[in-house]
């Protein structure tokens, strides 16, 4: 079996395309395909053939007094740079005082210290050709701006930035996520080869897995984007490690009773089969459940981690268990065996908190509940933010070029938004054009409205320029698409335009459109979510009560989760707000997994009602359990914990938010909260099912 995974491993990597080489970040940054701002897009393409490249936005400032005149020269040389023919071929034209002298008035400060250069630029932001010739952008304005301060940002800009940002992190998350992992392992252990088999089988689950996806990737079956596989890296990292202490844990119990290490690992991986795979099978359905969604960003975020957990469950069932036997009695070392199979027996705390949930589950579980209504209080804080910028963690030069040009020029010149107005007939002849310039001029939060409209190839489309007075990404720019829309439509219909389609493309508008999808598939996706957590749990427990009152805790958890979050990131921290997808990723994956710990509790409790009543049951499976699970869920909250050492926003919040909210399912709401309600209900608990155990007053063991 060892061999099998090794040669499968050995062979994928032979065939398959670097994961690196296949992954599309752009597509995961869009709207849904059918929104207005992406209609836009395609209308801008097909009319304005030329028009659609990506700009580049270079903003020069000069310094002291003679800053007007060093600006102009800084520009001048830099333009004359970006106009040679060794320029990047990328660089389609050039925009300035000096090529276009008419557009001045838009492209110089008002006290003239600062100037704007835009280099449309082609091809797809997403390609190493297009960030290597924005690089070289830079380095040619850098050159040829002497005394003048100069920073390259815009659309072209942000869009390279964002790439480096990303890859920058990739090895120091697997570096920091391994070391992480084994030091808890060792201290879990005490066994040098005990600690390297939960790591190995990740390693080969980690490679099938990315060579797989690669190649459904490289096939157009997948999209895998920089951010789906980090969280992949410390996924496959927790999972795989609780999975391998599950059935370890469980190994070690049953070589108290059957000495031969074979039939041990049998009894193993028989009586942890059913709980691992109702663990796998949830979050691979959780996964899959995001294929409902609209936004690309989360219809693309499932199959590949859905792909790799389902890869994971499988090497915890084979390679694992056939590793272990083959490193022999060795793998206890130094402790030895009869030490290893004594601690099976449970930690003399969970003990005590056994007894203290037998002794006052109301007070237990009404402490608890306070405690995670309180975190819950923090979502009064809640926002979320659309700005990518903002969300880096680190120094970008678009950054800054976007605080020099809201400096010098207003908050919108960054990223203007196309007003796009469609009509059955001709609009180059007659006032319809000019009196729809001049509404979208007058309209609420417009800074300015490009001084001529652009006529598509066939007369019957217009485009409107229009830089808004608010920062583009902000939520008020957000808002303000909907009633700029309304202004245009309304003037076309007074300027009698025939049947006009009006829609708005630009930055702006793309985030509105995300945002509306996102609003749309985050509820679809929560309730989705519930419904196969509470299949899972009906099939599994045989019960219909059981299921209700452990997604309730999960909502709990959640909610406190996510203000806890908000309420160390925004309020403490003093992020913009929530990464606007983070919410959604919060909710799938912290229902997912926390629903383990509730699995692994009341399958033994289950399992143990065979032989005790209810009350005996649940603090077996409590005292049983709680070392392992909690070691478990102390390796996965410290994976998830080392997102945040990534510069993105969106990995930082998610990061905390899920160690935050796996500590709390592990050591409040499965070892306190769920015993707590499960010994009060009794012999209801697993409603409509019955124990079949004869009252007994022996104790545990």
């Amino acid at each position: 079996m060892v061999a099998f995974w090794v040669l499968i491993a050995g062979l994928l990597a032979g065939v398959a395309p670097a994961l690196e080489s296949v992954e599309n970040n752009a597509s995961a940054n869009l709207p849904p395909a059918a929104s207005d701002s992406m209609r836009a897009r395609d209308l801008v393409r097909a009319q304005l053939p030329g028009q659609d490249a990506t700009p580049a936005i270079i903003v020069v400032r000069g310094e002291r007094a003679d800053a007007a005149a060093s600006t102009g020269q800084a520009v001048a040389r830099i333009t004359a740079a970006l106009s040679e023919a060794t320029r990047p071929d990328q660089v389609a034209s050039v925009i300035s005082t000096v090529t276009t002298p008419d557009a001045a008035a838009h492209l110089v400060s008002r006290d003239r210290s600062a100037q704007l250069v835009i280099v449309p630029m082609t091809g797809s932001p997403s390609d190493e050709s297009f960030q290597n010739a924005v690089d070289e952008v830079r380095a040619l304005a850098a050159d040829r701006a002497g005394s003048a301060e100069v920073a390259v940002t815009g659309p072209a800009g942000i869009a390279t930035d964002t790439v480096k940002v990303f890859s920058g992190g990739d090895k120091i998350l697997l570096l920091a996520t391994i070391l992480l992992v084994l030091v808890i392992l060792l201290a879990i252990y005490r066994s040098p080869l005990m600690a390297l088999v939960p790591l190995v089988a990740v390693g080969v689950a980690m490679r099938v897995s990315e060579t797989v996806g690669a190649l459904l990737a490289d096939a157009g079956l997948i999209t895998v984007s920089s951010q789906t596989a980090s969280i992949m890296t410390v996924l496959l990292f927790g999972v795989g490690t609780d999975y391998a202490l599950i059935i370890t844990a469980r190994y070690r119990e049953a070589l108290l009773d059957e000495p031969d290490r074979v039939r041990a690992m049998r009894t193993a991986v028989h009586r942890t089969a059913e709980s691992v795979l109702a663990s796998a099978s949830t979050i691979v359905l959780a996964m899959f459940a995001l294929l409902v969604a609209a936004s690309p960003a989360l219809r693309g975020f499932g199959p590949y981690l859905a792909l790799g957990v389902a890869v994971m469950a499988l090497v915890a069932f084979t390679f694992t268990p056939a590793l272990v036997l083959l490193l022999g009695r060795g793998v206890f070392w130094p402790g030895g065996v009869d030490k290893a199979a004594a601690r099976s027996r449970g930690a003399g705390v969970w003990h005590r908190v056994a007894a203290l949930v037998a002794k006052a589950p109301v007070r237990v579980a009404s402490a608890v509940v306070a405690l995670l209504v309180v975190l819950s209080a923090g979502l009064i804080g809640y926002q979320e933010s659309f700005n990518t910028l903002s969300g880096f963690r680190t120094a970008t030069e678009s950054e800054r070029g976007q605080h020099l040009v809201q400096e010098a020029f207003g908050p919108g010149e960054i990223a203007p938004s196309t007003v796009v107005v469609r009509s059955r007939d001709d609009l180059r002849a007659g006032p319809a054009s000019a009196d729809i310039a001049a509404a979208l001029a007058g309209a609420d939060d417009v800074a300015r409205v490009g001084e001529r409209p652009r006529f598509g190839a066939d007369g019957r489309t217009v485009f409107y320029d229009v830089v808004l007075d608010l920062d583009p990404y902000s939520s008020e720019a957000l808002d303000a698409i909907g009633p700029l829309k309304a202004v245009a439509r309304a003037a076309a219909d007074a300027a009698a335009v025939q049947e006009p389609t009006v829609l708005i493309g630009g930055e702006t508008a793309q985030s509105a459109d995300i945002r509306s999808a996102l609003d749309r598939d985050t509820a679809l996706i929560v309730l989705l979510v519930l419904a196969i957590v509470t299949a899972v749990l009906v099939l599994l427990l045989r019960s219909l009560l059981a299921p209700l009152y452990l997604v309730a805790t999960l909502i709990l958890s959640f909610l406190a989760t996510l203000g806890a979050t908000t309420f160390f990131t925004v309020t403490v921290l003093g992020d913009e707000g929530i990464g606007n997808r983070v919410t959604a990723y919060v909710f799938v994956f912290l229902v997912a997994l926390g629903v383990d710990y509730n699995i692994f509790i009341m399958s033994r409790f289950k399992q143990e009602l065979r032989t005790r009543p209810p009350a005996q049951a649940i603090s077996a499976a409590l005292t049983r359990t709680g070392g392992v699970v909690s070691s478990a869920g102390l390796i996965l909250a410290a994976t998830f914990a080392v997102l945040m050492t990534q510069p993105i926003r969106e990995l930082f919040q998610f990061g905390f938010a899920m160690a935050f909210g796996i500590l709390l399912d592990t050591f409040l709401i499965r070892p306190l909260l769920v015993p707590a309600i499960v010994r009060l209900l009794g012999d209801r608990a697993l409603w409509p099912a019955r124990p079949t155990a004869p009252p007994s007053s022996s104790t545990y063991s």
